[in-house]
């Protein structure tokens, strides 16, 4: 392993740095490389999956995959397709998985705003002390009628606090999310010491549990642009620089929230 690296491509294997620690494994839903057998076992035990490129990133070729009684069915951005049979609809996701590495990864059930799935961004970094900090939590709602959060996607942004009204819910939400980003840094750090930022992408399922869907080496700061407090994003730079990175910060497609807190449709990428 070459721990020179500060940024790491393969889902599957940033799955595996975090399954070295018990702690952090009880937060990362089940993933493997995709296969037709692994995906039929899993729909059948757990009736919802998401099928995601190894490789890659901005929510891009991200499925969505459901078996409910004996229809199955699979989303695609704004595409829903249903089927009568597995085999069906397995040929029909393989048009999109065939060409490289896919995984299928284990649906989580997420919280909801207005029908409309959210999780959130949560940014930590080396400080200038060299110690790892956590500089920002963002709320992504999914576009209308797409299955991903992205904001890329046409997400929206929110503050924490926007999305779990109450105070102590929110206080207990920033902490578990603060606190898994720390062991995932220092997990990532001891499998690459030249890390210097990582970006979690966190799900909070409808018990309150937070589940690390997705690790992000060279994050984009993109979200904390959105948000009425500007401090994350101040921060986030400012360390950033410290260690010599620059971020685009023209961010077009993740959405503010609306005015007078109605959600307005957003419109496609």
């Amino acid at each position: 392993m070459n721990t020179g690296r500060n940024a790491v491509s393969s889902k599957m294997e940033k799955t595996r740095i975090l399954l070295r620690d018990p702690e952090l494994a009880r937060h990362v839903p089940e993933t493997y490389p995709l296969t037709s057998v692994r995906l039929k076992q899993m729909l059948d035990r757990t009736g919802m999956v998401y099928v995601k490129p190894d490789t890659g990133s901005l929510g891009i070729g991200v499925m969505k995959v459901e078996k409910q009684g004996s229809l199955y069915r699979y989303q695609r951005g704004l595409v829903t397709r249903s089927f009568r049979t597995f085999e069906g609809m397995n040929r029909s996701i393989q048009r999109y998985t065939s060409l490289r590495p896919y995984l299928v990864q284990r649906g989580i059930h997420v919280l909801t705003r207005k029908g409309r799935p959210f999780d959130f961004r949560v940014m930590i970094q080396k400080n200038p002390s060299g110690k790892w900090e956590a500089t920002g939590i963002a709320g992504r709602v999914a576009h209308p009628g797409k299955a991903v959060t992205n904001g890329s996607q046409g997400g929206t942004i929110y503050g924490l606090e926007e999305l779990i009204k109450t105070k102590p819910g929110a206080e207990r939400a920033k902490r578990s999310m603060e606190k898994l980003a720390w062991l995932t840094a220092v997990q990532f750090g001891r499998a690459y010491p030249a890390m210097k930022e990582l970006g979690l992408d966190v799900a909070v399922d409808r018990n309150g549990i937070p589940w690390i869907l997705e690790v992000n080496t060279r994050p984009d700061p993109c979200p904390f642009t959105k948000l009425a407090d500007q401090s994350s994003i101040r921060k986030i730079v400012s360390f950033g620089k410290a260690y010599g990175r620059q971020y685009c910060l023209k961010c077009t497609k993740a959405k503010k929230p609306p005015a007078k807190g109605r959600d307005a449709p957003a419109k496609g990428r």
